[in-house]
C-alpha cells in the first residue's frame, strides 16, 4: 500500500465527536511512552507528523488521521504512567472505553508494547479487555532494534508467554529506524480494506 495523503487529525474527546463517514478504522493503543507517534510517522512516511514527546503522556484526546482519504488510524491517550492525575487518566481510561464499545467501524486493533522489557500488568490488562470484546488485535512490539540479535529469540518468548499468544495470534516486532514490521502493519490494514470492497 501506498500513502499519498494523510490529513491534520480529527480531535475527540466524546463520541458525539467522532467522525461519521463510517470509514475503516484502525486502533492504536499502547503505554505513554511506547512510541504511538513515531509508530504512525513510520506508518504513514512523514516526518514529526504525529508530534513526539520526550514526556509520557503527550496525547490526551483521540485523533483520527484520515489516510489516503479511505480510512483512520486512530491515536488514544497511553496508558500506564503518565505524568497525569489520578482524575485525569480515569478521563483518558473512559474515552478509550467508550470508544471501543460503542465503534462499529472499528475494524483492527495494534497494540504496542515494548520490545526491550516484559510486558506490564497494564498491558496484560489491556489485552485481556480487548480480547474479552472479541476485537482482532495485533501485538506491535517497538523498539526492535535496540535489543541485540541474540537477545530477540528470548524476548519473542517472554512477550508471547507474558501475554498467552496463541501460534496465530498475529505478533510483529517493529522499528522505527529499520522500518521493520511497516510491510505487515500496511498488509494487515490492506486485508480489511479490500473486504470492504468485496462487500
Amino acid at each position: 500500500m501506498q500513502i499519498d495523503s494523510v490529513n491534520e487529525p480529527l480531535i475527540a474527546i466524546r463520541v458525539s465527536q467522532y467522525p461519521v463517514d463510517k470509514k475503516c478504522e484502525f486502533l492504536l493503543l499502547g503505554r505513554s511512552n511506547v512510541g504511538k507517534s513515531s509508530f504512525i510517522n513510520t506508518l504513514i512516511e512523514r516526518k514529526n507528523f504525529a508530534r513526539t514527546s520526550a514526556k509520557p503522556g503527550k496525547t490526551q484526546t483521540l485523533n483520527f488521521y484520515l489516510v489516503n482519504d479511505n480510512f483512520y488510524l486512530v491515536d488514544v491517550p497511553g496508558y500506564g504512567f503518565a505524568s497525569v492525575s489520578k482524575e485525569q487518566q480515569k478521563k483518558f481510561g473512559n474515552m478509550i472505553e467508550d470508544y471501543i464499545k460503542t465503534r462499529e467501524n472499528l475494524c483492527h486493533v495494534f497494540l504496542l508494547v515494548d520490545y526491550r522489557h516484559k510486558p506490564t500488568e497494564d498491558d496484560i490488562l489491556m489485552y485481556n479487555y480487548l480480547k474479552y470484546y472479541n476485537l482482532n488485535v495485533t501485538i506491535v512490539a517497538t523498539k526492535y532494534d535496540k535489543v541485540t540479535k541474540n537477545g530477540r529469540v528470548k524476548q519473542d518468548k517472554i512477550i508471547k508467554n507474558t501475554l498467552d499468544l496463541k501460534e496465530d495470534e498475529n505478533f510483529i516486532p517493529w522499528s522505527t529506524l529499520t522500518k521493520k514490521g511497516r510491510s505487515e502493519v500496511l498488509d494487515i490494514i490492506s486485508k480489511y480494506l479490500n473486504e470492504e470492497v468485496l462487500d
